[in-house]
């Protein structure tokens, strides 16, 4: 799938969602073209697909990285992929509801985050905690 394909599917998948979803998000979506392994991967197997911002310059954004969707599914069918897209920016939209609702840890995907992370750790590490205590994931 080429960038521009990758990028149009992701319009339309923007398109698909009610304009409330897409208030107070003043930076939009993005789309980069670079391949981003997680920082705290333990291996090349950890890609952020995603990642919602709430601050800096650019303000509310959400960053889709079409190398790392390519990384990760560059031999799959264009409807596999879209629907990847489709996951990803749901996730990313609710990280940017729970930030505007005030919602922070318990119960958000903060939290559903870090315990994906923590069991990313359990799988390749074979323990509970990782490099840290406080595992946070940017998805």
């Amino acid at each position: 799938m080429t960038f521009d394909e990758f990028a149009e599917i992701a319009e339309q998948e923007i398109a698909l969602l009610p304009q409330y979803v897409t208030d107070e998000l003043t930076g939009g979506v993005l789309i980069d073209q670079s391949t981003y392994l997680h920082p705290r991967a333990l291996t090349d197997d950890l890609y952020v697909l995603g990642m919602y911002s709430s601050g800096g310059l650019c303000g509310k954004q959400i960053i889709l990285y079409y190398g790392s969707f390519m990384a990760v599914m560059g031999n799959s069918s264009n409807k596999a992929v879209r629907m990847q897209i489709r996951e990803t920016l749901r996730h990313e939209f609710r990280h940017h509801l729970e930030t505007r609702a005030g919602l922070f840890w318990k119960g958000t995907l903060i939290e559903e985050d870090a315990d994906n992370l923590r069991k990313y750790y359990m799988r390749h590490a074979g323990n509970d905690s990782g490099p840290d205590s406080d595992p946070q994931r940017k998805n």
